[in-house]
């Protein structure tokens, strides 16, 4: 079968001028950027029109075998629509981190793909770039301050803002600046996050225009005085110039499938370190511009579903129809303790055992958020009838729906029956979210609900300079605040080596930081990084581009 990239690259695309006028959109709506791509004007969410249905898609706990959350999107949304349904794909864009790191792109797989899907891999309309430049600003702008006679009293060892950049260099986490004498600045510890990774990209993903842009820009809790008091971007003078930087990049990026039908891609956080959903503007203007979009949280349903419906519906009042749980047989066995080399050996034991895994999420996007849900079999060559029969079953005695999803080798026609079972589970009105916690509750109290209620862990445990943090945050008036939970997306608990269904275990919490602007807590457990680093073999090894700039090895 031909490479991701083959596909992609043998695709025969439309004008996005043609893309555009299959959802209603003029030339006067649209900026193109080439003749494939296009920003749309994030305005039209204001639109006098009535809200299409909302379909998020999540997955089991990520493994080495591959889930394809993004690439049941894809091929999902084509199905839809090659039902007759006028559907919208809503994506993040990829960082050029994982791209070049160990996971390789992130535009969909096989016939199930967006394109361009080189642009789109890398650098594509520049937001991510835009987003760490105006991180970088700040951090600038902070020690110029402290340089140009600290006029805000700022401490140089409490500068909680990092600088960022958009790759995986391990190098980075931790850095000693400002040497070399008075006239290059105040020695301090400092440090990068992956672009990703920063408030500045949590905000994008959470304002509706450019004035919440702004306004949460200037919330930004950079820094603390000597005497404890908090320092913002607004004050130091840097929110005006943080959105000018902005302001072209907050309007959401038109694309098109392999199968030319619409699709929105639009910010980028990470799931395991951030909230992991596409932007506000994305989604919103999605539902304006269609009847039904397709959208995805990332990694598994513990963390970017569990922010998708705890900080992103809560905060911009979106209310999902139904959701698809995606599982893969090799990624079950994985889950029940196959090495990655035997995986395509059957083994409908260990998809049994993996199989916990699966119902543990069921439980608690049925259960516990109360959503209708059903489960996409993303189906691998390898696969028996005996294998698939062990998922039927699970989902049988959890009483929800299965569908084979083939969408990989055959594209929107192998994911019809997803389609129409999709269709099926989605009522008349959206049903309530039953969120984990209410915000009046603790934070603390909030952190053990995402613990106990979605994880299942007995119990948390804070390191003193957590628990410090947590409740200066408090006294500060940040108590009623959302908790972004940051962990391994590997496990249910905060071990990565912990896969399956894991009991007995309690969350460690290592560090809180405060994130005003985006409005909620981060809080990091375990040995997380905010900056990863590059595998033994990057797959930034494997890429390369010819003499007519052709680009190979890119997947």
């Amino acid at each position: 079968m031909l490479s991701d990239i083959a596909i992609a690259q043998a695709a025969r695309m439309q004008p996005i001028t043609e893309i555009a006028a299959k959802v209603g959109l003029t030339q006067d709506d649209i900026i193109p950027y080439g003749k494939y791509k296009a920003k749309v004007d994030h305005k039209l969410i204001h639109r006098d029109s009535p809200d299409g249905k909302l379909i998020l898609v999540t997955a089991i706990s990520p493994t080495p075998a591959g889930e394809g959350k993004t690439t049941t999107s894809v091929g999902l949304a084509d199905a839809m629509n090659a039902l007759g349904k006028k559907t919208m794909l809503c994506l993040r864009e990829p960082s050029l981190g994982p791209v070049f790191g160990i996971k390789g792109g992130a535009a969909g797989g096989g016939y199930a793909q967006v394109v361009p899907m080189e642009d789109i891999n890398l650098h594509f309309t520049g937001d991510i770039h835009a987003i760490g430049t105006a991180n970088n600003l700040l951090a600038a702008m902070i020690d110029n301050s402290i340089q140009q006679g600290n006029p805000l009293n700022i401490d140089p060892r409490r500068i909680t803002w990092k600088r960022c950049m958009d790759m995986n260099d391990r190098q980075l986490r931790f850095l000693v600046d400002g040497l070399g004498g008075k006239v290059n600045g105040t020695p301090r510890e400092d440090g990068f996050d992956i672009t990703v990774a920063s408030e500045i990209m949590a905000i994008f993903c959470l304002a509706t225009d450019l004035k919440d842009l702004k306004d949460r820009l200037s919330k930004i809790v950079c820094a603390y005085t000597y005497d404890g008091q908090p320092v913002t971007a607004g004050q130091i003078g840097a929110a005006g110039a943080m959105t000018a930087l902005l302001k072209d990049a907050i309007d959401p990026n038109l694309v098109q499938t392999l199968e030319n039908n619409p699709a929105i891609i639009h910010g980028g956080p990470f799931a395991n370190i951030a909230h992991g959903c596409n932007s506000v503007t994305a989604t919103k203007l999605s539902l304006k511009l269609a009847d039904y979009v397709v959208t995805e949280a990332g990694f598994g349903a513990d963390l970017g579903a569990e922010k998708f419906l705890d900080i992103k519906c809560r905060m911009a009042d979106l209310h999902p129809s139904a959701v698809v749980l995606v599982a893969t047989v090799r990624a079950l066995k994985s889950h029940g303790g196959v090495a990655k080399a035997d995986l395509s050996k059957p083994d409908a034991e260990a998809v049994a055992r993996g199989a916990a895994n699966l119902e543990r999420h069921i439980d608690n996007i049925k259960n516990q958020f109360g959503l209708p849900v059903c489960v996409a079999i993303n189906a691998f060559p390898t696969d028996t009838d005996e294998e698939m029969a062990v998922i039927r079953e699970v989902c049988g005695k959890a009483g929800v729906p299965c569908a084979l999803s083939e969408v990989f080798a055959r594209g929107g026609e192998g994911g019809k029956e997803l389609a129409e079972t999709v269709l099926s589970l989605i009522p008349e009105e959206p049903k309530p979210i039953r969120f984990t916690y209410e915000l009046d509750a603790p934070l603390t109290a909030k952190i053990e609900a995402v613990a106990k209620k979605i994880y299942r862990a007995d119990g948390v445990v804070y390191s003193a300079a957590a628990k410090k943090t947590l409740d200066e945050l408090t006294a500060m008036g940040y108590g009623n605040l959302p908790v972004c939970i940051a962990k391994t997306q590997y496990s249910f608990s905060d071990n990565a080596k912990l896969t399956g269904a894991p009991t007995g275990f309690e969350m460690n919490v290592r560090e809180v930081r405060l994130s005003a602007g985006a409005g909620f807590v981060v809080v990091i457990c375990g040995n997380i990084m905010t900056m990863p680093g590059l595998p033994r073999h990057p797959a930034a090894m494997d890429i390369d581009c010819d003499e007519n700039g052709r680009i190979t090895g890119l997947f």
